[in-house]
């Protein structure tokens, strides 16, 4: 499985070489409109070769990149995969109260992250030690709100709420709340002090 680290670095390539793309037309139009004199329009095969160009680069990106995605195999497959472990969370009054602390998760195991809020809506997402968030919800009061995760490698997570609820909520974050461990490799951006 990617990486979200690496997925995220090839989408900023791709939507950015996307984006350029398609200013340029904008630039071309805008050149060609400031010109004086008769300007020569367009030959519109170019231009619809252009168009067409960026639609299949378009959904040519997500049609590649679906099952790359990590979350995405987890979601299509949710009603057949069963979770080693459940994680009961709790929000209430800007805080996050987990059923254990830390939450031990079993490497290559399929665990369930299952958020229950009291009062307001929260997120929750889980962070590597340098910041860089590895997936995340929102976690709403009076619906399921479960995040089905695995993880490859050895690290120690904090948990933050991502969602505005409040001054308060900038405060919400639980560190060294997840600790993965039975991975022959280490995630290098979430090992806590050069364990």
């Amino acid at each position: 499985m990617a990486d979200s680290i690496d997925v995220l670095a090839a989408l900023k390539l791709i939507y950015t070489i996307y984006a350029l793309a398609v200013i340029s037309v904008i630039a071309y139009f805008g050149y060609r409109i400031t010109q004086k004199g008769e300007v020569k329009p367009a030959k519109k095969g170019i231009f619809w070769a252009y168009v067409a160009s960026l639609i299949v680069i378009g959904t040519g990106m997500h049609f590649l990149t679906y099952n790359v995605v990590p979350w995405v195999p987890m979601d299509l497959n949710r009603a057949n995969i069963k979770a080693e472990k459940t994680f009961d969370i709790t929000y209430r009054d800007h805080k996050i109260i987990p059923n254990e602390k830390p939450m031990k998760v079993p490497c290559g195991k399929y665990v369930v992250f299952d958020a229950h809020s009291d009062d307001l809506t929260y997120g929750f997402g889980i962070f590597r030690q340098n910041n860089t968030m590895v997936a995340q919800m929102q976690v709403v009061p009076g619906s399921r709100n479960d995040l089905m995760w695995i993880f490859h490698k050895n690290g120690t997570y904090s948990v933050r709420s991502t969602e505005y609820s409040g001054p308060k909520g900038a405060q919400m974050i639980i560190e060294d709340a997840i600790v993965v461990s039975g991975c022959k490799e280490d995630d290098k951006y979430a090992m806590k002090g050069g364990e």
